[in-house]
């Protein structure tokens, strides 16, 4: 058994090149299972890639090109030991959508590629500012419905190839305007093309089943139906009847090519970049750490993000459809055995072979049949599990799948992701905002506790605790809790002790109320007394003055104790009560 450590990431500057760190300890045991598991991945990626170029609007080979170039740079910059990069569904039908108003087949090409330099671009600059961990704020429920409307979408642009339709409509309309134009406007469906994209459907949900009742995990169902395809194509004539193929492959690996660097596409395109940036960073994140659930890995997020990132923008100078870290591949991946990053470097490898190697014969391939795989795909695109789970759980999860998938199918892919991130933060402020403001007396035994209905208070020490993030977006509950504690004051009020023991995250605008609480309370002649001061609160508070203000006497630091802070506060109230002379409470 190989003795790599799955769980420690590597230090030093063999970080940022983790692939590279695991050569250290790297054996023939280690270089056996990730060869067996690139060859697995590379069986599925070649289809896969030449289909999700397709939904891209570009030729195959520039799929290919990406599961070469994309895998392979990935790989070598990769957290996650096994999570495999390259083209992927969500990002190709999100870069169909940002580019449907350019017209011209190599204008296309031009504006996709340079919408993967951008994406590059953006999650390298999201790595360099450190801002990889903001993406735990954006909810799952975005991801499950951009999957709900992407899928939907994928199954209404492959229509025409599986039908065998002509594309009717302005390159302007949204999706579901094509949809509806080439199927109202066709003249009806060419049957042989039908065949074919039915069959394919059918061959691969019989030897999915096949696989599933045999075991069988490492067969390659898509490769098998992709290349019987083409033979039958070519046996049979069938490109003669009209069924459209792929067309000549080139018989070469990915050019090197600077993008057209073009001010004015890069301005059209830079929300869409943005957008897709976002989605492929949320993509591979989710599908990393739900790798690392099982091995018991340690993820470098900023890593990840910078593998992400680096991957599209060197993948644009090797003509690459932007990409994105896959699910299907990095599930076969894993389950194939991969152990290290290499893993994808050898996939990458093997798809660079298949494609100098059977080229020629790639023409043959029936678009049809590639439609067929990608609606399979689609199909299982949607996580209907999750679906359901999201919708029932709470509101705020079936507001966001909810809108979400209704902007990917009438809106845009990529507007669609702005929408899910935005309510993500939007709907989670107020969330984090929401403080707790408890009660507490003084029991008979001395010891402090939560009021409960029928407790006996002291009318002249009142004891309130605050709970939760004391930043901006408290404000209103902040402001709400002090008007509660200002009405429960009364004339006999000569001390108020206010626990802050479990506030977190003080900011400017926190603290601001806090102060002018502070003075209001204190020209009432009411003594403000603090307590549970943390460290973080303490220094915020000499920071703003207020603890200056107080007193030192007046704050009570959280310290490791027998007596807590509110107790040592208590007794000082009691004691500033003795020294005024006024009665206390028998």
């Amino acid at each position: 058994m190989p003795t790599l450590d799955a769980t420690a990431p590597p230090a030093g500057l063999l970080r940022f090149f983790p692939a590279i760190a695991v050569l250290r300890g790297y054996s023939t045991v280690e270089l056996r299972a990730d060869f067996l598991a690139g060859l697995s991945v590379a069986a599925v990626a070649v289809p896969q890639a030449m289909a999700y170029a397709m939904v891209a609007g570009v030729p195959p080979q520039y799929g290919l090109y990406t599961a070469i170039v994309m895998t392979a740079v990935g790989a070598i910059f990769d957290s996650s030991r096994q999570l495999i990069n390259g083209p992927t569904n969500a990002t190709s039908i999100a870069a169909l959508s940002a580019t449907a108003a350019i017209v011209g087949a190599e204008a296309k090409l031009e504006a996709v590629v340079l919408l993967g330099f951008l994406v590059g671009a953006v999650q390298l600059a999201i790595t360099f500012l450190r801002l990889g961990d903001l993406t735990r704020f954006i909810s799952h429920s975005v991801i499950v419905g951009f999957t709900a409307g992407a899928g939907t979408l994928l199954v209404l642009d492959q229509v025409k190839n599986l039908l065998g339709l002509p594309s009717v409509g302005d390159a302007h309309d949204h999706f579901i305007v094509r949809f509806v134009r080439t199927v109202v406007e066709s003249g009806g469906v060419h049957w042989p093309t039908v065949a074919v994209g039915v069959g394919s459907i059918a061959a691969v949900l019989a030897l999915r089943a096949l696989k599933e009742r045999l075991g069988w995990t490492l067969l390659p169902e898509f490769l098998l139906v992709v290349v019987a395809a083409a033979v039958a194509t070519r046996w049979l004539g069938l490109e003669a009847l009209g069924v459209r193929v792929t067309g000549e492959l080139p018989k070469s690996l990915p050019p090197f090519q600077v993008p057209t660097l073009d001010l004015g596409l890069m301005e059209q395109l830079s929300t869409s970049a943005f957008a897709i940036a976002l989605l492929g960073l949320l993509e591979a994140l989710a599908m990393a750490k739900a790798i690392a659930a099982h091995t018991g890995q340690r993820l470098d997020l900023n890593q990840q993000c910078f593998s992400e990132g680096i991957a599209n923008f060197v993948g644009s100078f090797f003509r690459c459809i932007p990409g994105s870290g896959s699910l299907t591949r990095s599930a076969i991946n894993q389950q194939a055995g991969a152990l290290t990053q290499w893993s994808g470097v050898w996939s990458a490898v093997a798809v660079a072979v298949i494609m100098f190697l059977f080229a020629p014969w790639a023409r043959y391939i029936p678009r049809a049949a590639l439609a067929g795989i990608l609606m399979v795909t689609a199909w299982r695109m949607v996580d209907r599990k999750a679906l359901a789970y999201a919708v029932r759980a709470t509101r705020f999860d079936a507001i966001l799948v909810g809108a979400t998938a209704f902007a990917a199918v009438f809106v845009s892919i990529e507007f669609c992701i702005l929408i899910g991130v935005f309510l993500s933060f939007a709907l989670a402020v107020p969330r984090a905002g929401r403080m707790l403001l408890t009660r507490f007396v003084v029991g008979e035994e001395g010891f402090v506790h939560e009021r409960l209905d029928g407790d006996r208070t002291d009318p002249q020490l009142l004891i309130f605790g605050l709970e939760g993030e004391m930043f901006f977006g408290a404000g209103p509950a902040l402001e709400s809790h002090f008007d509660t504690i200002e009405r429960t004051l009364t004339p006999d009020t000569r001390i108020l002790l206010v626990r802050v023991k479990r506030v977190r995250s003080p900011d400017a605008v926190g603290m601001h109320l806090l102060h002018e609480f502070v003075e209001r309370v204190s020209a009432r002649g009411v003594t403000v007394l603090l307590c549970g001061v943390r460290e973080e609160f303490s220094e915020v508070l000499r920071r703003t003055g207020l603890g200056a203000r107080l007193g030192d006497a007046h704050v009570f630091r959280e310290a490791a104790v027998r007596q807590t802070s509110t107790a040592m506060a208590v007794t000082f109230a009691n004691e500033l009560l003795r020294r005024e002379g006024t009665p206390r409470p028998a």
